[in-house]
């Protein structure tokens, strides 16, 4: 930290004192590393002390979580350090949270589940082990809204032959994005996952 009192360098009024305080910091939230640099002005006056953030930089280290670029840039525009530090939290709480899930059912169903990216995967997919080329994959997107909310935001994609697509006179693929939704609001997500993972029929031999 480096201090720098402005009181004598600006037309400020007999009993007002300006001191800006440079700050540099390095930390980490889990697998997620980063810097920051910010400056903090006080005004201190007979009656009052006040601070304000005049200037944010954040530097991220290189990470698989696509989705904080937006943030961190949100972050930096409102120099709002409280609402970087709080909503990076609960953001790797539930990447964490989602590794261990789709760890969980790839252990579970090895021959059926795949991880596409790997372990810390957005995506799961399940392969029917009763019609070859037929696999649903779910999408898991970790978002963080304007103001600053950690938001899951689960998607279901279908992959069918097309002859399956053909035959699919009452357009179950079709519909089966909104039926997983409305699954995921009675269950919660991990019985979800389970329902849909069963109803392709995996380890009904075990």
């Amino acid at each position: 930290m480096r201090t720098e009192d402005l009181t004598s360098t600006e037309k400020t009024e007999q009993s007002i004192k300006k001191v800006l305080q440079k700050h540099r910091l390095s930390g980490n939230c889990h697998m997620v590393t980063f810097q920051l640099e910010f400056q903090i002005l006080e005004i201190q006056s007979k009656e009052r002390l006040s601070s304000v953030i005049t200037d944010l930089n954040i530097i991220m280290e290189p990470t698989e979580y696509s989705e904080l670029s937006d943030f961190v840039s949100r972050a930096e525009d409102r120099r709002d350090l409280l609402m970087f530090f709080q909503s990076l939290h609960f953001f790797v709480e539930w990447c964490e949270y989602r590794q261990r899930t789709f760890e969980h059912f790839k252990e579970k169903y090895p021959e059926a589940v795949r991880l596409p990216e790997g372990a810390v995967s957005s995506c799961m997919a399940v392969r029917s082990p009763r019609e070859p080329g037929f696999e649903l994959i779910i999408v898991w997107r970790i978002q963080i809204d304007d103001g600053g909310k950690v938001l899951p935001k689960l998607d279901l994609l279908t992959k069918a032959p097309r002859r399956a697509l053909q035959l699919d006179e009452t357009r179950v693929l079709e519909t089966a994005p909104r039926g997983f939704r409305a699954l995921l609001g009675v269950l919660g997500i991990e019985a979800a996952l389970e329902s849909l993972v069963k109803s392709l029929g995996v380890g009904e031999d075990h």
